[in-house]
């Protein structure tokens, strides 16, 4: 009997046992090298690695190979997580790290290097790869790829392979782009996992709750922020790869689980100033790409869904200083096991497989077409330059008015991407303009030249023939092809004069770097009774930094001239007499970090405009901000605006849970924020709507962003008199109504259905046809996103300090009808449908109609006001040209209301 259980037993384990799982099936591995189940205690694909665990392995390799291996740290994260790349390399390019770095920017500066140079350069150096992995915390499987890539190339034996890799390739692997984000899944999905993995696709562990794991600390999709660098991640990794230029980038993603896999070559449209060497090289990665997924059965496509257009990508950005930038898609476990719309099961380490497969081909491609490789390099920035010289356009001028820390910023994020800036030393007359003193200039005469085109541009074009395919689509009430927005020129995000020049200046002008931009400025006098700040968005930053310091602060609605100067509306006076000792010492320091500029006066004599005793000046007091968090806000509208307001403005928020402020005691806040989102009503229910209304007439100030304002229009809470549009071709249902039987029509008689019926029609077009097929109350078609000009009322003081004109971008089609006089005030409103249109891609019928439209409305209720914003002021966090909007809403709409405030 024991011996026949034996037997069973032998026969069960047996029947159970599976081959190892294979990675890359026949690939032999040194037994020294730290495997990830030596160091971590699992197999790849067995668990999600957290981002503390992947650094810790990652040192585990470099420990263990210090001659083919080192780490550098680039940036640590909002919350403190470190980010690290690692080079991986011979042994003899390791040792040599350092010259070999200075020696990649010698190669890719043609000023200093000829092309006979470039050609013996490429000989000994290495063709230089960056594979970044996870920039989306919640597309897991990249990372976990990374791993397995860096282990691969250093434990794999008698590897031909790896031995040609290392023989023609530098490899830089950038294992966690964002380590918050990673943290925030890896947590949700350890707290709804259960006893097993569960592969039903509504399972919790599938779902992140909100916000998702996609963004980092503050709710940003770094995948949208190459040129804003507005987070610290960004900013690290764009300045590390500026040290070392590397030829090839990969951006490594996830997708829907119900696809397969994609890699480049990209759909349409591509960014214009891509050129023709650089995008027949994709094919070389697809089709290299695509020889390994035969080989193993992998399925996946191109072409198709993601362009290369947009550059803020991490694809999109490296591309414009001369890389071949390439985005790779899994589809998403979103866990350890996902089932498939098929009933397929999708394994987590499968799709940590296939990363890693394309990870080692792309490195094949790119050590087979080494040479070629970096001379395609070298030569689309020589001939970046040479196009500089000789095309229409030979430099940008950003002109230093108005707001001037805008022009001053926008330098600032230039300089911050390689490109090389001047400044005139005095003003000037070029080309029949007046150029102040302190404006900026931009050669094109440079490498980077490709880039400022598409960052100053005005437009950047696509296809006509793509063009008129968008439209077909749109008119067949198809999905568009256009992954992201078509409009990003930064000098109408910031609200910046710009001007395409014709001819380079050659005097009067010297260059700029970081330390050289302008400082705050602080006029000091030992008889001064005021200090006076203009406002702009530095004055914003004063004002922020004063009121947490206690300083009793003082605005005009009007603007003023004193002693000769001239302050525009909203500026800022502190009087001596009404603050503490030690002020004077206090102003110093807050222009300096500030950037502002604060001038002593030693009277109060006002040359021209209201005197600081007017009814026209107001006390501006720390006002308590408020801002709705958790569902139904958008997590991306709510994170950017409180990045913008905590870090921009340096202004504490409170973030209060949608669902609390039902019971919240709102007396405590003077400024409430509902950001751009779904429906709140179906959160606030009756009672909440009715608390914020009542808070609203005992003087606060509701600031609701694009979506939110439908909560504030609704006629039963009556915060906004405003109508939502729709298409004014809408058909109005009157047919239907004309089909209705009389009321009294013989009770007797068999009834037919109503609406059964409609009067006959004639289509004699095709025309009359598509009119006849559109949805009735139909909505207008969204816009993707572009820049709309924008027009300023300047009685208003929700417009303080800023132009007459500014620049929104618009996604989507929420379109008010203008706010009555009697009601409130459109405070800034789309311009004339034949200059409404800044930037971008966008038909007629949506031009024409968002023109004279509202951007910004102001509606009084009882104490207090509500201010709706029709477009994001703190859109992606790169609106810079609209932040002032922003905060004037915040400091200027309490000091206007008659609620009680805090001291």
């Amino acid at each position: 009997m024991r011996k026949l259980l034996l037997l069973l037993l032998t026969q069960v384990l047996a029947a159970g046992a599976q081959p190892a799982y294979e990675f890359w099936p026949g690939a032999q591995y040194d037994p020294t090298t730290p495997a990830i189940r030596n160091v971590l205690g699992y197999e790849p694909g067995e668990r999600i690695t957290t981002p503390e665990n992947i650094v810790r392995y990652m040192e585990a390799l470099a420990k263990y190979a210090p001659d083919r291996v080192r780490i550098f740290d680039y940036a640590k994260s909002w919350e403190g997580r470190r980010l690290i790349y690692m080079v991986i390399g011979a042994p003899d390019h390791i040792k040599q790290l350092d010259s070999l770095r200075q020696k990649y920017l010698e190669f890719a500066d043609p000023s200093e290097t000829t092309e006979a140079e470039a050609k013996h350069i490429i000989q000994s150096l290495p063709a230089l790869i960056w594979l970044a992995y996870g920039v989306h915390g919640d597309e897991i499987s990249s990372s976990d790829a990374a791993m397995l890539t860096a282990y691969h190339l250093l434990a794999a034996k008698n590897d031909r392979m790896v031995d040609a890799i290392f023989a023609k390739d530098l490899v830089i692997i950038d294992p966690l782009q964002n380590p918050d984000g990673r943290a925030r899944f890896v947590q949700d999905f350890e707290i709804a996992k259960g006893l097993a993995p569960d592969s039903d696709p509504f399972a919790a562990e599938h779902n992140e709750p909100w916000p998702g794991g996609r963004t980092n600390h503050y709710y940003i999709d770094m995948n949208r922020d190459w040129f804003a660098l507005s987070q610290p991640e960004t900013k690290g990794r764009v300045k590390s790869l500026l040290e070392w230029l590397p030829q090839v980038y990969v951006d490594l993603h996830e997708m829907g689980a119900n696809s397969t896999y994609y890699f480049s070559p990209e759909s349409n449209p591509y960014n214009p100033n891509m050129t023709p060497d650089q995008k027949e090289e994709l094919f070389w990665f697809g089709k290299n790409n695509a020889k390994w997924f035969d080989r193993f059965g992998f399925n996946y496509f191109t072409r198709e869904e993601y362009d290369a257009f947009y550059p803020g990508y991490g694809a999109g950005w490296p591309v414009l200083y001369g890389a071949i930038g390439m985005t790779y898609e899994e589809a998403s476990a979103r866990g350890l096991v996902m089932r498939r719309y098929d009933n397929s099961l999708l394994f987590y380490r499968d799709t940590i497989r296939h990363h890693f497969t394309t990870s080692l081909s792309t490195l094949q491609a790119a050590a087979e077409h080494h040479d070629e490789l970096m001379m395609n390099f070298y030569r689309y920035r020589s001939s970046a330059i040479e196009e500089g010289r000789t095309e229409p356009v030979r430099a940008y001028l950003l002109k230093r008015t108005n707001d001037t820390d805008m022009a001053d910023e926008l330098a600032r994020t230039l300089l911050e991407q390689g490109i090389a800036v001047q400044r005139f030393r005095a003003a000037e007359q070029v080309e029949g303009q007046s150029v102040p003193t302190g404006s900026y200039l931009v050669s094109l005469i440079q490498p980077e030249k490709r880039l400022i085109r598409t960052l100053l541009d005005k437009e950047t074009s696509m296809p006509q023939d793509f063009l008129k395919g968008e439209d077909d689509r749109r008119l067949r009430k198809q999905n568009s092809e256009i992954y992201d927005v078509t409009a990003w020129s930064l000098p109408l995000q910031f609200n910046v004069e710009s001007a395409a020049l014709k001819t380079m200046p050659k005097s009067g002008i010297e260059p700029v770097t970081i330390d050289t931009l302008p400082k705050g400025q602080f006029t000091d006098r030992s008889d001064a009774i005021d200090y006076l700040v203009p406002w702009n968005t530095a004055g914003a930053r004063f004002l922020s930094a004063a009121l947490q310091h206690g300083i009793r602060v003082l605005s005009s609605d009007r603007a003023f001239t004193q002693a000769g100067h001239q302050y525009p509306r909203g500026s800022l006076i502190i009087a001596v007499h009404e603050n503490q000792p030690g002020l004077v010492d206090m102003l110093g320091t807050l222009a300096k970090n500030t950037g502002a500029e604060v001038v002593a006066t030693q009277t109060s004599w006002i040359d021209r405009g209201p005197n600081f005793g007017s009814h026209w000046v107001r006390a501006i007091r720390r006002p308590r901000v408020a801002m709705a968090w958790d569902i139904p806000t958008s997590a991306s509208s709510a994170g950017a605006l409180r990045f913008v307001l905590e870090r921009k403005f340096n202004y504490p928020v409170t973030i209060i849970r949608t669902q609390q402020l039902v019971s919240a005691d709102l007396t405590r806040y003077q400024v409430l924020i509902l950001p751009d989102g779904g429906d709140y009503a179906s959160i606030l229910k009756t009672g909440g709507a009715e608390r914020i209304k009542a808070w609203v007439r005992g003087g606060g100030t509701l600031i609701a962003i694009c979506n939110a304002m439908k909560f504030a229009a609704d006629p039963k809470i009556g915060l906004l008199a405003l109508t939502r549009e729709e298409l004014p071709t809408a058909k109005r249902n009157f047919e239907k109504k004309a089909t209705k039987r009389p009321k009294d029509a013989d009770a007797d008689e068999e009834k037919e259905p109503e609406d059964a019926r409609a009067p006959g029609t004639l289509l004699s077009s095709a025309e009359d046809y598509q009119r006849s097929i559109q949805p009735s109350d139909a909505l207008p078609d969204s816009s993707q996103g572009v820049l709309l000009k924008v027009l300023v009322d300047q009685g208003n003081w929700v417009t303080d300090g800023v132009p007459q004109s500014a620049y929104a971008l618009v996604q989507g089609n929420l379109i008010f009808s203008p706010m009555k006089q009697d009601d409130g005030v459109n405070a800034a409103y789309f311009a004339a449908p034949d200059q409404v249109l800044a930037s971008g891609y966008l038909w007629d019928e949506y031009r024409k109609q968002i023109a004279f439209k509202p951007f910004i409305a102001v509606q009084p209720e009882g104490g207090g006001f509500t201010i709706g914003f029709t477009a994001d002021p703190a859109f992606r966090t790169y609106m810079d040209g609209l932040e002032l909007f922003l905060m004037n809403a915040v400091f200027r709409g309490p000091a206007h209301a008659s609620a009680p405030q805090d001291e």
